[in-house]
């Protein structure tokens, strides 16, 4: 049994941050009813790449679901969802806050058919505040949030995070959320709203950047891949003109690099022999580091420093990182079997657990492929009713 079994979501979100929270859920035995408009289904169905006519955007991000359709912009389909989330434990939205109360299915309206709803919101800056009604995407948050703005070769050259760190940080903390919240409702038989903005997440995750302003005033700014507090702890170009990525975090890591370097000489270096000095030296100590790192290959690094456990590695490529021994031992990649693409490869869930395994059970659904199975088996209809339903067109 999964943890989360027995636990019904009514999923009424979208594209990513939404998305990622409810396959969290998934993953861990939640039923999972994802709400979709009929004909087009989630934004993330016309993202690509695409697999037989299937976004393999949509499908990385929506496994363990059920789908079905159901028109919202329709007052006869806003009640059909109506009764869905009566019989359910949560429900999930990542509209602009404003939305759903403006289809009576806001948290105040929801509340009162179902009292013990747990209702979690992501949105772009939260339901309160003077931004709570603006539009927002990744690239936003990203760039007010802080987080752009050391990220970077070097400073002012401001760079977006690859990953959709801003989406992806609020579907974790809305998790985190949604399940603190329902081990409440198992103390106390209560509901609550979990408000989650996208930009709050942002902050939350700049750990050392706001604690270096706070201490001494000065705006951290983009390191390149080097880090501001820790020194050495970057990539160096090697004797074959590849990088390696070295994370040297204390002096005993810093005494084992320079025994593998055969430097042994600048251990007693009194401008290197603590970290604040190796940091605070630092362009003194980085031509030195370009110099050790040309006399060797990025192998004979490499292989040296893994037999001293020092940290390091290449700077994989996704071809590399999805065939890489570690990330298969831990089974991070796994297959599904699409009805309509066939064998499909995706990211697994990182979270191992010793009792109750989590992870890919079923593959992403068709749009409304769920659709009759959830009239009839979650709402009980038969199938008079639902020809009765399908006949209102909002299916």
């Amino acid at each position: 049994m999964l943890p989360l079994e027995g636990v019904k979501v009514v999923d009424l979100t979208r594209v990513l941050s939404g998305p990622y929270c409810t396959m969290i859920l998934a993953d861990f035995g939640a039923e999972v009813i994802k709400v979709e408009m009929p004909g087009t289904g989630d934004d993330s169905r016309a993202y690509g790449p695409y697999v037989n006519g299937e976004s393999a955007y949509y499908m990385s991000i929506n496994r363990n679901k059920k789908s079905i359709t159901v028109n919202t912009k329709d007052p006869n389909g806003v009640e059909l969802v109506k009764e869905l989330i009566k019989k359910a434990d949560v429900v999930v939205e990542n509209f602009k806050p404003g939305t759903m109360e403006k289809l009576g299915m806001g948290y105040e309206d929801l509340k009162k058919i179902n009292s013990e709803i747990i209702y979690t919101c992501v949105s772009g800056f939260g339901h309160s505040g003077p931004f709570s009604k603006r539009p927002a995407y990744d690239a936003i948050v990203q760039a007010m949030g802080g987080i752009m703005s050391i990220t970077g070769p070097g400073d002012g050259q401001y760079t977006r995070v690859g990953a959709s760190v801003g989406d992806i940080t609020a579907g974790l903390f809305a998790a985190v959320g949604t399940i603190t919240a329902l081990y409440h409702k198992n103390k106390t038989g209560k509901g609550q709203k979990v408000d989650v903005a996208m930009l709050d997440c942002q902050v939350a995750i700049l750990e050392n950047a706001i604690a270096r302003y706070l201490v001494n005033g000065v705006i951290p700014q983009p390191k390149g891949n080097r880090h501001a507090s820790i020194t050495p702890f970057e990539d160096f170009l090697c004797k074959d003109n590849i990088k390696v990525m070295v994370a040297i975090g204390n002096n005993g890591l810093w005494k084992k690099f320079l025994t593998v370097a055969g430097r042994e000489e600048l251990v007693d270096d009194e401008r290197f022999n603590t970290n604040p000095l190796r940091t605070q030296n630092y362009e003194e100590l980085k031509p030195i580091m370009d110099e050790i790192f040309m006399t060797k290959t990025s192998d004979e690094w490499y292989e040296q420093l893994v037999a001293a456990n020092v940290p390091v590695t290449y700077v994989n490529t996704v071809d590399k990182v999805i065939s890489n021994e570690q990330v298969v031992a831990r089974e991070m990649i796994v297959e599904a079997n699409h009805p309509k693409v066939g064998p499909f490869k995706m990211a697994d869930t990182p979270i191992k657990m010793s009792e109750t395994k989590g992870g890919f059970r079923t593959p992403a659904p068709v749009l409304g492929e769920n659709t009759d199975e959830i009239l009839r088996d979650y709402l009980g209809y038969s199938e008079e009713q639902i020809a009765e339903v399908k006949a209102k067109n909002i299916l």
